[in-house]
């Protein structure tokens, strides 16, 4: 993982909020994929910094996470 600074990323990215965000505001992700980097950023700081995953580590998140 390794946190990035958007302004270094030249090509656009299609994000989508979590399921699990609610419409009150406060504590909300967006995730973002491409065939290089999973992309997790917070949905308050669009253009702010994000966490970059490579695809095994990011799928490894999930499955370790999955209920």
């Amino acid at each position: 993982m390794n946190i990035e600074d958007h302004a270094r990323h030249s090509s656009p990215l299609t994000w989508f909020k979590s399921s699990y965000s609610s419409g009150e505001g406060g504590e909300c992700v967006e995730f973002a994929a491409a065939p290089e980097a999973a992309h997790v950023r917070d949905s308050k700081v669009d253009q702010g910094p994000r966490l970059t995953f490579a695809p095994n580590a990011w799928t490894g998140f999930l499955a370790s996470t999955a209920r």
